[in-house]
Parts: structure tokens; sequence; C-alpha cells
């Protein structure tokens, strides 16, 4: 199975009234060498000023950014060049990125290469902790930057940590 860590950033908190502006997405395996990086422009009028300035982007930029089918398609192909077999869907809050995920795969190509089944990697680290309350963001070693695809190296990078040093059972 090709775990894929996918970081996204957006303009609001939902898809559909807001806009997923770029993402990131790695494929988690020892050299961390295999990447991808989208920028999608907005596909509604709505945004937040706020979330948005989270991304590093303005407006004005985003709306110079690829289009969204275009973007997707590419991100499909590069998900199918990367996995052998499956690709599992992994980020560090799944509630949030794969709700963009699936709903611009679906939106813009019908179908969702990663199926219908995501991972949390926090949730993956506190059930080994056996702790709600922690936390797996101390075995980052890239600075989280809000740049998608440091941030989705930055949690590739916990998940190797937790699969070499902490006896997490994966094939990767």
């Amino acid at each position: 199975m090709a775990f894929i860590m996918v970081d996204v950033e957006s303009d609001g908190p939902i898809p559909g009234d807001f806009s997923m502006i770029s993402f990131g997405a790695v494929l988690v395996n020892e050299q961390l060498n295999q990447t991808f990086y989208g920028q999608l422009k907005p596909i509604s009028d709505k945004f937040i000023p706020e979330a948005l300035a989270v991304s590093g982007h303005s407006r004005e930029a985003t709306l110079q950014f690829e289009d969204p089918a275009t973007v997707m398609r590419n991100f499909k192909n590069w998900i199918t060049s990367v996995s052998k077999d499956r690709p599992m869907f992994i980020s560090d809050n799944n509630g949030f990125d794969w709700m963009f995920i699936c709903w611009y795969f679906h939106h813009f190509l019908g179908e969702n290469p990663f199926g219908f089944s995501s991972q949390n990697l926090g949730s993956l680290y506190k059930g080994m902790m056996k702790d709600t309350f922690t936390t797996f963001k101390h075995l980052r070693k890239t600075r989280h930057t809000h740049h998608p695809v440091d941030d989705a190296k930055g949690n590739a990078e916990a998940l190797l940590t937790m699969k070499r040093e902490m006896g997490l059972k994966v094939k990767l």
C-alpha cells in the first residue's frame, strides 16, 4: 500500500462554497523525494481573508492559479505513477484535508483514486501513546510553514519516526 501524506490550504472552511487554494503530497518512503504541489484557481467568489492569509497568497494571486480540473487530473496521474498498488490518503487533519481532496476529485473528475477511506496521523499517534491529549508534532523535522509540501513532508517524517523508532507496523 502506498501511503501518501497530504496537506491542504484553503480560503474557507468547506469545499464548494469556498476554494482549495493549494495542496501538497508526498509519497511516504525513506527518501521523501516524490512530491506533488498544486495551486488551484478559486471556484467561488466567497473567501475568508484570514483563512486565505494562512496560505501566504493574495486573492489576486490565486486568481492566476491553474484550472482545478487540470490540477486534479495531474494529481491523479501522479498518484498512479507513485503507487504500485492501492494508494492510502493520510494527513495531519484528515477531517479537513480529506474533505477538500475528496470533493475536488469527485466534482472535477467524477472519481477519487484514494477510494472512500483516509487515515489520520494524529489519531494514529494518540492510539500508540494511549493518550488522546498528546500530539505527534514534535516528531516533525521539516518546519511547519503552511506551504503544503513542507507540511506534508514534516508529517511524513513523523510517520517514519513512528515506524522506525516506536514500532509502528506499517508497510511503506
